[in-house]
């Protein structure tokens, strides 16, 4: 089933004010994974990912917490210059304590959907799951 704003399908977006918080800090990590060199050592980025952690990326491949770390780990190392745009921003809370960080990255020509479940446990915040999904020319 697609979704499009000429049918009236797409869902309501934004961010209650109560959780204007809770989307500050969950943007703030989310940028760690867009730019890994802004975190000092990687021990600052395994703190951030549940040991459950997974992601599906654009490509629809899974990635286990151990692939996505060795990859950050490289981007880190080996920054690269790129501008990467967050477009419609919102959070939700899905459980108690539990949060899921929705936006658009634009990075160039390539533009993705993206979702972050971010869980806070009162001493720290964990990212539990990502997926990231390709949006076609037409942005359906």
């Amino acid at each position: 089933m697609r979704y499009s704003t000429q049918t009236g399908m797409e869902p309501v977006r934004g961010t209650e004010d109560r959780l204007q918080l809770v989307l500050e800090e969950c943007v703030a990590r989310e940028l760690l994974f867009l730019h890994p060199e802004q975190a000092s050592t990687r021990a600052d980025v395994e703190a951030m990912l549940d040991a459950g952690f997974w992601e599906i990326g654009a490509s629809g491949q899974c990635y286990s917490r151990a692939a996505v770390l060795d990859v950050l780990d490289q981007r880190r190392i080996n920054p690269r210059a790129e501008v990467w745009d967050m477009r419609d921003v919102q959070c939700r809370e899905i459980a108690q304590g539990s949060y899921v960080l929705i936006y658009t990255l634009v990075q160039g020509a390539r533009i993705t959907r993206r979702a972050t479940i971010w869980r806070h446990t009162g001493e720290a915040w964990q990212a539990l799951f990502h997926q990231g999904t390709i949006v076609d020319a037409h942005g359906e």
